[in-house]
């Protein structure tokens, strides 16, 4: 079984954990506010992801990532052999759109990462005024796919757009594996 590490990462209640669980499936502490201490692991399997008549399933771990930053000296171990990122950001808070730029540099520029391994989701919370579908961002981020999610209008197309980040993740597992094979042969 195709086993993908993806990291949730970003500002201090930004809706990563709701996100975690609602992409997982999950009901964990889904009705109050509860912040990550370090990190937590949430196991999700999706039969049949890749597309290909063989159906291999594929496990993914989400790393529901703290947003404090007093976690800081965790996260090389964090990004350990990780195969994507997921920045989450709250758009309609200022600090966050200055702050995703500190969690791209540390979770994608530092490690062996390709931008299309990395996915920003701007999310709105239940009751936001959801205003910023023009949303601006610096380059790099410019450079990102840029998702929006608001859970309480559209669950479907959040998780239609999760759906296809993962797909994309297991293509780039899969080329990997197969120049990986590729270079012992020859």
């Amino acid at each position: 079984m195709l086993r993908a590490k993806v990291l949730l990462v970003g500002p201090r209640e930004s809706g990563k954990s709701v996100l975690a669980n609602f992409v997982s499936e999950s009901t964990e502490g889904i009705c109050s506010y509860s912040p990550t201490q370090g990190v937590r692991i949430l196991e999700y399997e999706k039969p049949n992801l890749n597309g290909n008549s063989k159906g291999a399933a594929c496990r993914f771990e989400l790393w529901d990532c703290s947003g404090d930053q007093k976690f800081e000296t965790c996260w090389p171990a964090l990004m350990k052999d990780s195969h994507g990122v997921i920045i989450i950001f709250n758009p309609e808070l200022p600090s966050h759109l200055k702050e995703i730029e500190m969690w791209y540099s540390c979770f994608v520029q530092q490690q062996p990462l390709l931008d299309s391994q990395c996915l920003l989701v701007a999310h709105h919370k239940p009751g936001s005024a959801g205003d910023t579908e023009n949303l601006s961002l610096a380059y790099p981020l410019n450079k990102l796919k840029l998702i929006h999610s608001n859970l309480e209008e559209d669950p479907e197309d959040v998780r239609m757009e999760f759906i296809k980040y993962f797909k994309s993740i297991i293509n780039i597992i899969n080329e990997s594996r197969e120049r990986e094979e590729m270079s012992i042969i020859s």
